[in-house]
């Protein structure tokens, strides 16, 4: 599959004391991708005001989304995103979704549906996916919300009371490390209707025994060979809108030689011919 990338060392939604470290994962991946296909977004140097939103260095976080916007108008085919923290995800998916059919698998060890009123730390690389859903800043939330019915959350294992209480509302499916697998996941993604799949990657659903470099490791999640294997099923399941790979933050060069391999192999699985 011919895909396309963007590149996007956005930090600033991100609650970690390694957030800058997210700079150098995404610029670390870029320079591993062919740069003919590659486009990276310019995201600022600074933190960014929050503008009495609830959400911490908001106005650095719409920036990007906008120059993203940008980026993305000229994308003819499926788009690969790479992040930085969570957030990048919110030009990606409503640009993939513009058809307004589209599923979205949420492969991430966090469900990411705080709003700045449940936030514990305000940080936005938490209430990404509630935003997308149409619940989040005003600022931030698109035009054509995501349906909960459409969302599948894989491999999510640490949630807020407030999350589970709105998963359990809004009816979404949730698909914990322990009973996912390729076949009921095809079996939920069939069961949106949807045309199409966009697949986010949160490199923490991972184990931390598998890849560490992350700013909130969480145990007992994925193997890299379970990852792989979702993510040919749901590619196999329907075509695919696009995909985003977040949250790299390795704290060292080494680190950084030592852990892109993983993302690389995520990176062949997401555009391998089936």
């Amino acid at each position: 599959m011919t895909a396309s990338f963007v590149v996007v060392p956005q930090w600033q939604g991100s609650g970690s004391s390694r957030a800058m470290r997210l700079i150098d994962g995404a610029t670390a991946i870029g320079g591993d991708l062919p740069s003919s296909w590659t486009t990276t977004v310019e995201v600022p140097a600074g933190a960014g005001s929050s503008h009495d939103s609830g959400v911490d260095r908001l106005s650095s976080i719409e920036r990007v989304r906008d120059g993203m916007r940008v980026a993305l108008g000229t994308s003819t085919g499926p788009t690969i995103t790479i992040g930085g923290d969570c957030g990048v995800e919110l030009a990606a998916i409503e640009h993939a979704n513009i058809p307004g059919d589209v599923a979205v698998v949420w492969l991430d060890a966090h469900p990411d549906l705080n709003t700045p009123a449940s936030s514990p730390s305000r940080a936005f690389h938490g209430m990404v996916l509630r935003t997308l859903l149409g619940d989040g800043p005003a600022q931030l939330v698109p035009a054509s919300p995501l349906l909960a019915s459409r969302v599948v959350l894989a491999g999510t294992r640490a949630l807020d009371d407030s999350e589970s209480d709105f998963i359990d509302a809004s009816g979404i499916t949730m698909l914990g490390p322990n009973e996912i697998t390729p076949e009921n996941l095809v079996e939920a993604l069939l069961a949106t209707a949807a045309t199409s799949v966009y697949l986010h990657i949160d490199l923490d659903v991972l184990d931390p025994s598998e890849f560490t470099s992350l700013g909130y490791p969480e145990p007992f999640g994925l193997t890299l060979a379970q990852l792989l294997d979702l993510i040919t099923a749901a590619r196999r399941a329907l075509p695919l809108a696009g995909a985003g790979i977040t949250e790299f933050a390795p704290s060292t060069a080494s680190a950084t030689s030592d852990e892109l391999p993983v993302i690389l192999r995520v990176i062949g699985a997401l555009t391998k011919k089936l």
